[in-house]
């Protein structure tokens, strides 16, 4: 992820074709470590080809992964969630408690 960050980072600065040296000089710079054989890997993968397709490409990939969770459709539903999980909470501390106390009933004191 380091060398594909570090590509988009010099082609949005204005360089359009990075090569592996400028992409080592800036990991460098970054204080970031390299290794060849995946910066070599990265670099076999984006040679010949225009950023933009590949941003677009990689858009569309994601677009099909599952993101999780639903978005809450309206305010005010998700208002009588968060109090009807406090009222969960309450009743759980409740359970606890009396579990404790039956604790004392087994005669261990």
């Amino acid at each position: 992820m380091r060398y594909v960050a570090a590509y988009l980072l010099l082609n949005l600065g204005g360089n359009d074709s990075p090569s592996e040296a400028d992409i080592k000089n800036l990991l460098k710079k970054a204080g970031v470590g390299i290794d060849d054989e995946k910066l070599k890997f990265v670099m076999s993968q984006l040679k010949g080809k225009d950023i933009n397709e590949i941003l677009a490409e990689g858009a569309k990939k994601l677009a099909s992964v599952p993101a999780g969770g639903a978005a809450p459709t309206s305010g005010g539903a998700g208002g009588a969630g968060a109090a009807g999980g406090a009222a969960e909470a309450a009743e759980e501390k409740k359970e606890e408690s009396e579990e404790e106390e039956s604790d004392d009933d087994m005669g261990f004191s």
